[in-house]
């Protein structure tokens, strides 16, 4: 089925890439930014207004769920849109996204309750996913492979751009309008990104006419909702081994098994199995899981280690990320524009991936005493491996298949970054719980001999780990545990409280980074061993890969 829809595919549909005139061509790709720059703003502008929200709504049970609900929505979704956007093409189904978008926007700004947010950002996940996963696939749909390898790198500079603007915007529009108006600032853009496609983007067909394929949906669904919900449930209220946390992956592993007989059988899969048998594919979405686990335990658990070891605020934390995404445009823009000139894309993507093996084993050399300028030149390095790795992958997928897996392999490559996200999180954090409990038990120890029983007795590894630092004072610095304890034992004991958490957070924090340099190194690995094809110069015929 597969093979007969390849060969009768390049005389059914339209070469954008050479119908197309090149000032057409750029205001479809303004819009597929505008729509990936409202997509990813999103998940950066609502960080900085959440102390806000729970203020007002009174829902600090349900803070979490704020991201959870729009993280099931999106990632679920990614691989079925990118299936319907190769059957009905990429117009329609973007300007469905975007639509959904607004409207649970609108009604996110509209919320009441912290319920009613939960839910209307699980719309806006819904609808998000539509954006993410056809705004990638449409530089392929109007370039050439050989002509598209610079608009891939402004693709990763508008992921590095949402994450400076977001939470800087976010903090803007609360602190001076107020908390409504981080949802209702996606109107405007959003709109402009209709227009723009109702106006030039012609629908962006693959000229394929299969049937849906519902039972497969289903069972995809059945899959990763489960999945993801039992990763990212707050584990000090469902323990792993909770009955809800491990029917839901129980469930999980059913709906795999179910989804694997159904696309097995299907005329048109939502992820063809067949694309499994293109090492480029293959590898690329390996990868791409692998980037996406590091990724994540580098941003995340570096704010746990600049708030608890270096003592440094919040907001301070968040700006050391802001040179680890300037470098990521500047990596992302070099080096594709090198791989334009060259026509070669493997070397990019392994320096890319071999800076990355660097800058994590940098990460594990994180002291109590490194300065916070140190950090950030991490970040950098960290960064400049990534922006080849992230964009340059993505042209590698799409150039190895054929047009009408186009969108298919180009969301299923998203769905792994953002499922590799998702495990990496869940995994690391079992990590971090076990490790710090143990290192906070180890260092405590030697105080808590010193001091009487009841003292001794607040000195619980089991609280501590929850973090250094204690409410902030009315003058806005925060007490550390020694601090608060200071009055009672004294400041030579407050003082060797306070280090020992230090030694503690650092030891487990720096740990993640240890497990997470294997993950680097394998995904170097396999980089080394991707094919690197000829950069096709136009989107007929498919490629030559074996599909049957």
């Amino acid at each position: 089925m597969a093979s007969s829809v390849a060969q009768r595919a390049p005389q059914q549909r339209i070469d954008y890439s050479t119908t197309l005139d090149p000032r057409t061509k750029t205001l479809i790709l303004a819009a597929a930014l505008l729509c990936l720059f409202l997509s990813s703003l999103d998940q950066t502008i609502v960080s900085t207004a959440l102390p806000r929200i729970v203020s007002d709504l009174q829902g600090l049970d349900l803070l979490a769920w704020t991201s959870t609900a729009y993280l099931l929505a999106s990632t679920a979704m990614v691989p079925i849109y990118g299936k319907l956007s190769d059957i009905y093409g990429r117009k329609p189904i973007l300007l469905f996204g975007i639509g959904v978008f607004l409207i649970g926007s609108v009604l996110c700004g509209l919320s009441g309750s912290m319920l009613q947010l939960v839910i209307y950002r699980g719309i806006q996940g819904f609808g998000a996913a539509a954006l993410t996963s056809t705004a990638f696939a449409i530089p392929a749909d109007i370039y050439a492979p050989a002509e598209r390898a610079r608009y891939q790198g402004i693709f990763g500079a508008v992921f590095g751009l949402s994450s400076v603007i977001g939470p800087f915007l976010g903090g803007l529009l609360t602190d001076n309008l107020s908390w409504h108006w981080v949802f209702f600032v996606n109107l405007p853009v959003g709109l402009v990104a209709i227009g723009f496609i109702i106006a030039k983007m012609p629908r962006l067909d693959s000229g394929v006419r299969s049937p849906i394929d519902y039972l497969g949906s289903a069972t995809l669904l059945l899959t990763v909702v489960p999945l993801l919900l039992g990763l990212t449930l707050d584990k000090t209220i469902y323990a792993w081994g909770s009955p809800l946390v491990l029917g839901l992956l129980a469930t999980s592993v059913v709906g795999l098994i179910l989804f694997i007989m159904v696309e097995r059988r299907a005329a048109s899969p939502i992820i063809p199995f067949t694309l499994f048998r293109n090492p480029t594919y293959s590898l690329g979405v390996l990868i791409s899981a692998a980037v996406g686990a590091t990724l994540f335990s580098a941003i995340f658990f570096l704010s746990l280690y600049m708030v608890n070891v270096l003592g440094t605020s919040a907001t301070e934390a968040g700006t050391t990320l802001i040179p680890l995404t300037l470098s990521l445009v500047f990596g992302s823009i070099i080096s594709s524009t090198i791989v334009q000139r060259l026509g070669r894309y493997k070397a990019a993507i392994v320096s890319g991936l071999l800076i990355m093996v660097v800058a994590t084993w940098w990460m594990t050399t994180l002291q109590i005493d490194t300065n916070v300028w140190m950090v950030r030149l991490r970040m950098v390095v960290l960064g400049l491996g990534l922006g080849p790795a992230l964009p340059l992958l993505n042209l590698a997928v799409q150039n190895a298949v054929p047009f009408e897996y186009l969108g298919s392999a180009t969301a299923s490559r998203q769905f792994f970054l953002q499922l590799g996200q998702v495990v990496g999180s869940a995994i690391f954090g079992v990590i971090l719980t076990a490790t710090l409990t143990s290192s906070i038990a180890t260092n405590m120890a030697p105080v808590q001999a010193k001091l009487p029983p009841e003292i001794a007795a607040q000195l619980d590894a089991s609280r501590l780990r929850n973090g250094v630092s204690g409410a902030p004072e009315a003058g806005g610095e925060s007490l550390s545990v020694g601090d608060r304890v200071a009055p009672i034992v004294g400041p030579e004991l407050a003082a060797e409280i306070d280090l020992g958490l230090k030694r503690a957070f650092t030891t487990s924090i720096t740990q993640i980074y240890v497990y997470a340099l294997p993950l680097v190194i394998v995904a170097l690995i396999m980089g080394l061993l991707l094919p690197e094809l000829p950069l096709r110069k136009t989107n007929l015929p498919s490629p030559a890969v074996a599909m049957e």
